[in-house]
């Protein structure tokens, strides 16, 4: 079979994501090299197998891959038919070099919860002004790789901060066009990132970005229904464009923004 490639990269507007890239490779194989960058990776199909600080390692479907930067590695396909992978490249500001050591000793993390958010982050990460749940999803799995390399278990229970989630719904309430950044609203709040997304999704069973995106989409819904066309809604009301209007009225309202706009008596 002839090798085959099939690659996409880009860099997201997410504080922290290097870049993130996606590829199919079925025979090539990478040489030993090294990233200034933590590389998160996993694999949807296939394996990869690689060698760090001179020991071998394979990733399987189920684990979560976490190569610390400025440490050599190489990869290549462990399967005849290659693999499938997906990689976000991470700077120093999500992941600090003093867990590098920690990461060169177990890269590879068999944690269901991890991979399903890892899948999560790239999804949102892949949609134009979907920043915001990108940032929320990357703030929790930076927070559980570092409480998977730190090994934290005597770490006393969190509690629950409804007070602080109210402070989020207001500023996410006060700011529903413009929107927010998680790491502007933790500087404001003056909070973790993490606590700020735990403490909303607590008080209020969503998470931030999904009540931002509620909050739009009943914006938009008022102005489609006083004769608005769809694509000056979207820029009215804090949307990316008019496709990303579509996709989360769509998914809230169970139909396009046309439809409903034409629905109107």
């Amino acid at each position: 079979m002839a090798d085959q490639q099939e690659v996409s990269a880009w860099r997201p507007r997410v504080p922290g994501v290097v870049e993130v890239f996606h590829a199919h490779f079925t025979e090539y194989a990478y040489p030993m090299h090294v990233h200034d960058a933590w590389t998160l990776l996993i694999v949807d199909d296939g394996a990869v197998r690689y060698d760090l600080d001179r020991h071998e390692h394979g990733t399987p479907l189920d684990t979560v891959s976490l190569l610390p930067p400025h440490v050599p590695h190489n990869g290549s396909p462990a399967t005849p038919d290659g693999f499938r992978k997906r990689v976000v490249y991470l700077d120093s500001s999500r992941l600090g070099e003093e867990l590098i050591g920690a990461a060169v000793d177990t890269p590879d993390l068999r944690d269901p919860l991890l991979r399903q958010r890892v899948g999560q982050l790239h999804s949102a990460l892949a949609r134009p002004g979907d920043e915001l749940e990108a940032e929320s999803r990357l703030t929790l799995v930076g927070e559980r790789l570092r409480d998977s390399l730190r090994r934290r278990t005597d770490e006393p229970p969190r509690r629950p901060d409804p007070v602080l989630g109210r402070r989020l719904r207001e500023l996410l309430d006060a700011r529903v066009v413009e929107g927010v950044p998680l790491a502007e609203a933790a500087r404001l709040l003056h909070a973790h990132p993490a606590h700020l997304v735990r403490a909303f999704s607590a008080a209020y069973g969503i998470a931030p970005h999904q009540y931002l995106m509620s909050r739009r989409v009943g914006r938009a819904r008022r102005l489609l229904l006083d004769g608005l066309a769809p694509g000056e809604v979207a820029a009215a009301t804090g949307f990316y464009d008019q496709a990303h209007l579509t996709r989360h009225f769509k998914k809230l309202v169970g139909v396009t923004p046309g439809r409903y706009r034409g629905s109107a008596r």
